[in-house]
């Protein structure tokens, strides 16, 4: 069993940055490939990023593009989301989720394909 924490949420103004992290216990984090989702007032979850367990291959919503990075050390059993220059519509709980992967180059965008998920984390941007 996979059991993920998110940590790194908080308050910040508008164009401020924040780093997400998400932390494993009870297994290493090396084989399984990792994503980000987030969930706003009112409004269904919706996929952010996600990268490979490899670290190789990444991939991310249109809307965070350019602003958002994933990144891993599997070394430390986490995975990073570096966001910057955040926008009041940024504002939601995000969670981390895994998935056991065999393949290093291949990630997952849809929720259902992950099987762990954290208990999520609030980021609040205020305008």
């Amino acid at each position: 069993q996979v059991q993920l924490v998110e940590s790194g949420g908080g308050l910040v103004q508008a164009g401020d940055s924040l780093r997400l992290s998400c932390t494993t216990s009870g297994r290493t984090f090396s084989r399984y490939a990792a994503g980000w989702f987030r969930q706003a007032p009112g409004k269904e979850r919706e996929f952010v990023a996600a990268v490979s367990w490899s670290g190789g291959s990444t991939y991310y919503a249109d809307s965070v593009k350019g602003r958002f990075t994933l990144s891993r050390d599997n070394a430390k059993n986490t995975v990073y989301l570096q966001m910057n220059s955040l926008k009041p519509e940024d504002t939601a709980v995000y969670y981390c989720a895994a998935h056991t992967s065999y393949s290093g180059s291949y990630y997952y965008t849809q929720e259902y394909e992950y099987p762990y998920w954290g208990q999520g984390t609030q980021v609040t941007v205020s305008s």
